[in-house]
């Protein structure tokens, strides 16, 4: 099976729909395999397994700045990193007992990323996380921080709810984990990347992902500290952007890391949504898949700007690096 993965794979011509739908591209319904029994895979990603999926729209690239805040204008919608935790929902997640803290603590705000000053443990990611006050979609940063001239970057500090509420009001739908995947793929089997095997194929940066040495010494070789603009970077052989780094994108689908081993006895997976739910033996907390890696994905960290890479969050979390997508079924 590796020798076959590491074949070169001519991408198939972008499919063509006779209506065209703004913004978005048509996906042909087609089989494909979906996961990765390739030595950098995580054991999240396989077996390696065949599915089918129908016919779809899919955005063109990540919702963005401008295109959200247009949602917000029309809706008045309040983000969950806009809101204060409800610390009844919070200690469903803890152990019993927990005491509730201080209420200077249980304030609006997100995760953001802040390279550390040195080199750290890379099995703590408290070491480059940082709970911020204020931080949210319209303060990537933090309270002080701005999107005015980041109108065409990838919304972020979005949770899964966000996201949903979004497409509720758009007429549309996050993808299924295998829509999402067949999309990021561009009409290649069995590749490493949505553009091929190789990294860099003639040197060139295919992604807006972590260059220097994780994550005390970020490097902007591609001109990007953080978040790019869409469109900054090639488009896949389906013409959609951004199917790998910039940010991680919400799926439909619950996550568990042993989806994909379930589905092993499965000749073909005819359009399949995941599992019920997500609970299993490495969490109890609910978490949905997300996808694509994001500008903080390095090789020596997190290959997960590969099209078979798959991470669980929990719904009700954003971060500095979460984004999403939407289709439209036909």
């Amino acid at each position: 099976m590796l020798a076959i993965a590491l074949v070169a794979c001519r991408a198939e011509p972008a499919p063509v729909s006779p209506r065209g739908v703004e913004g978005m591209r048509w996906i042909d319904g087609r089989e494909f395999t979906m996961g990765s029994a390739a030595p950098e895979a995580m054991s999240n990603e396989g077996p390696e397994h065949r599915v089918k999926v129908a016919g779809f729209w899919i955005d063109e690239h990540p919702v963005t700045n401008q295109q959200f805040g247009d949602f917000v204008r029309a809706t008045g919608y309040v983000t969950t990193a806009e809101r204060a935790p409800d610390w009844e929902e919070i200690k469903k997640q803890l152990p019993p007992g927990t005491p509730k803290p201080d209420a200077s603590v249980l304030v609006p705000g997100s995760a953001v990323f802040v390279a550390p000053d040195g080199p750290v443990p890379l099995d703590d990611v408290s070491a480059w996380w940082r709970w911020t006050p204020g931080a949210a979609w319209r303060h990537p940063e933090g309270p002080d921080s701005a999107i005015d001239d980041r109108a065409q970057h990838p919304v972020v500090h979005i949770s899964w709810d966000d996201a949903n509420a979004y497409a509720n009001w758009a007429g549309r739908q996050l993808p299924t984990e295998a829509e999402w995947e067949l999309a990021a793929r561009g009409g290649l089997e069995r590749q490493r990347f949505s553009w091929g095997h190789e990294h860099r194929p003639s040197g060139k940066l295919m992604a807006n992902t972590f260059q220097g040495d994780f994550p005390h010494r970020p490097a902007t070789e591609d001109g990007f500290a953080g978040t790019s603009p869409v469109r900054s970077f090639p488009a896949n052989g389906y013409g959609l952007y951004d199917m790998a780094g910039n940010v991680w994108q919400w799926t439909a689908d619950w996550y568990r890391s042993t989806t994909f081993a379930e589905r092993a006895n499965e000749a073909l997976c005819d359009n399949p949504i995941g599992p019920a739910n997500s609970v299993d033996a490495e969490s109890a907390v609910p978490r949905r898949v997300i996808k694509g890696g994001s500008f903080l994905c390095h090789e020596s960290y997190c290959e997960s700007y590969r099209p078979s890479a798959r991470r669980g969050a929990p719904p009700d979390t954003g971060s500095s690096h979460v984004g999403f997508r939407l289709i439209k079924r036909s």
